[in-house]
C-alpha cells in the first residue's frame, strides 16, 4: 500500500535535513547513502523513492534560510524575523554571528561546502548559485525606508558574509577568526548604510 503524499514529503524532508548536517561536517565524499539513511532511521532501499542519486540529494541539501522558510538553522540565541521590512542588517549579523560560526552541523552550506560544490556537477552548482542569489535579493530589499542597496553593493555584502565566514572557519586561532567576522560585519553594514542604526536591527536574542 503506497504511503500518502504527506508522509512521503515528511520523509524526504527528514532525509534532506540529516544529509545537510552530515555533508556540512564531512563533505560530499565523506558521507555514504547508507550513513544518511541510517542516521534518518530509514532503510537504504527507501532512498531511491525520493532521490535518483546522492548527487541529486546533495543539490537539494544546498539550502539556507534564504530559500527554505522551513529551514531549521537552530543557531542558538539568534532569531531572524523574515517578515521584517528591514531584514538586511539582521541577515548580516546572523550570518556572521558567533552562533553560526560554532554550529557546524547546521551551518549554511554556502559556508561549509564551497570546495565540494566547485568539484560537483551542474545541479549542485546551480543550487549553490540559487541560494547566493536569494541572499542578494533579500539584502537588496531588506532595508529601512528608501535605503535599498543596489545589486552591486548587495552582491559585495553577500560575498563578505559568505567569504568572511569561510575564512573564519578556516583560521587556526579563535581570536583571529572573531576579528575576521567582526571586520566583515562592520564593513558590510557600512556598505549598505546600516551601520548608524544597526544595533536596533540586529537579530532578536531568544530568551
Amino acid at each position: 500500500m503506497p504511503y500518502p503524499p504527506s508522509r512521503r514529503d515528511k520523509t524526504k524532508a527528514a532525509i534532506v535535513r540529516v544529509a545537510r548536517r552530515l555533508f556540512n561536517r564531512f563533505g560530499f565524499d565523506g558521507v555514504s547513502v547508507n550513513q544518511i539513511m541510517a542516521k534518518a532511521g530509514l532503510t537504504h532501499g527507501g532512498f531511491y523513492r525520493h532521490f535518483e542519486s546522492k548527487s541529486d540529494l546533495y543539490a537539494e541539501a544546498m539550502q539556507c534560510f534564504f530559500t527554505d522558510p522551513g529551514w531549521d538553522s537552530a543557531w542558538e540565541g539568534v532569531e531572524i524575523d523574515r517578515a521584517a521590512a528591514d531584514i538586511g542588517p539582521q541577515i548580516i549579523r546572523a550570518y556572521l554571528s558567533r552562533q553560526h560560526f560554532e554550529d557546524i552541523d547546521n551551518s549554511c552550506p554556502m559556508v561549509a561546502l564551497p570546495s565540494d560544490v566547485a568539484r560537483a556537477g551542474e545541479g549542485a552548482k546551480r543550487a549553490y548559485e540559487t541560494v547566493f542569489k536569494a541572499m542578494i535579493e533579500l539584502l537588496q530589499s531588506g532595508s529601512r525606508g528608501d535605503e535599498h542597496p543596489d545589486r552591486t553593493i548587495a552582491l559585495a555584502i553577500a560575498a563578505l558574509c559568505v567569504g568572511g565566514m569561510v575564512i573564519a572557519r578556516a583560521s587556526d586561532g579563535r581570536a583571529f577568526a572573531d576579528e575576521v567576522r567582526d571586520a566583515c560585519m562592520e564593513v558590510a553594514l557600512r556598505l549598505a548604510g546600516w551601520d548608524d542604526h544597526a544595533r536596533s536591527h540586529q537579530p532578536r536574542q531568544k530568551a
